[in-house]
Formats: C-alpha cells, structure tokens, sequence
C-alpha cells in the first residue's frame, strides 16, 4: 500500500491527553448538570488551594505569582481547548470548562488588593468569594457586548476569550464591593466573628 500525503493530512490527530484533562478541568466538566458551574467552583476551588499554599511560602514572589496566575491559565487554557476543538470538531462543546477557571481566575485577582481583618474568618471569606463567582458567571452566560464578540475568533481563543472578558467585568465590579467589605471587616470585626 502506498503512502499518500493526502490520506494522512484528512486523519484527526488525537489530542494529548494532558490537554483533555486540562480543558475538562481535572473531569469537572462532564458533572451534570451546569457543567460551566462546576467547573467555576472547580476553578475556584484549585485558585483557593494556590493562594493558600502561597500564602505559607509568605516569600515575596507570591504576589506576582498570584498575578500573573489568570494570565498563564489563560494560555494553557487556548492551548488545551484548541486541542479538544480540533479533535472534535465542536466549536465549543459544553465539557470544555478551562475557560471558565481563566476567567474566574481574572473575577478573583481583586480580593488580593482589599485589606481585610486576619486571619479571614469563614463568613467573611464566603461574602468575598459570592460577588466575584455569581458576577463572573451572570456575564458567561449573559455574554454582554464584547464578551460575546469574543466567541467568534477561532479555536482555543474563541472558546476562552469570552469567559476571560466576562471575568474582567466580573473583577471590576467585583472591586468596590471587595473594598467595602475589607473596610467593614476592619471597622466592625465583631460582625464577622473576628
């Protein structure tokens, strides 16, 4: 049998399986049903466990570890979807759940500008965490504007990009009310079992 270029260039290849479980977010995105919430909360989850175990290194790079976190994600986020889309063929099939961790990632990065009571007690850190998580996903399902725009640009970048600019509006509105809060914390710890 002879090889034929053409033959070869029509066959799909498979993507790396690091790049599935990448853009499935560890299997958050086959739970049932709203994949798209559970992997926020998955990705929510993973940037609480990385800002806790910087938080114990307290070296003076974790701060910008922590800032440039969103960024990396999100081109490991292209990375991985564009592989998952090219295999399949979908554009933007509901398993793939990478973006939304990127642009929950980008919702959260103003809680660490807000000065807080320490160490946080679990009521405030809840009250933290809702404005930016329930803001991030009004605007990935909403898709205002340039969010949605963002859904045409192909593969990887079109599956990700939206969810990053749905959580950059999610972080700027989420930002005042994080800078209340912080300010409530300090002025009333009682309130917050401080």
């Amino acid at each position: 049998m002879a090889y034929h270029g053409r033959m070869a260039s029509t066959l799909p290849i498979p993507a790396p399986r690091l790049a599935w479980w990448l853009a499935t977010g560890f299997g958050s995105g086959y739970l049932r049903p709203a994949p798209g919430t559970w992997g926020t909360l998955a990705g929510l989850l993973v940037w609480l466990l990385l800002v806790r175990g910087l938080g114990s290194v307290a070296a003076s790079w974790a701060p910008k570890v922590l800032l440039a976190a969103p960024l990396a994600l999100t081109l490991v986020a292209v990375w991985a979807a564009d592989a998952v889309v090219r295999e399949t063929g979908k554009k933007d099939p509901s398993f793939i759940v990478i973006d939304e961790w990127a642009g929950m990632w980008f919702a959260l990065t103003p809680l660490l500008f807000t000065v807080t009571l320490q160490p946080q007690p679990w009521l405030l850190w809840a009250a933290r965490l809702s404005a930016p998580f329930l803001l991030f996903r009004l605007f990935d399902i909403w898709k205002p504007g340039p969010v949605d725009m963002a859904q045409s640009l192909p593969g990887g970048w079109g599956v990700v990009l939206d969810d990053v600019l749905a959580g950059i509006l999610a972080a700027l509105l989420a930002w005042p009310l994080d800078q209340w809060l912080g300010a409530q914390s300090l002025a009333h710890p009682s309130r917050w079992g401080g």
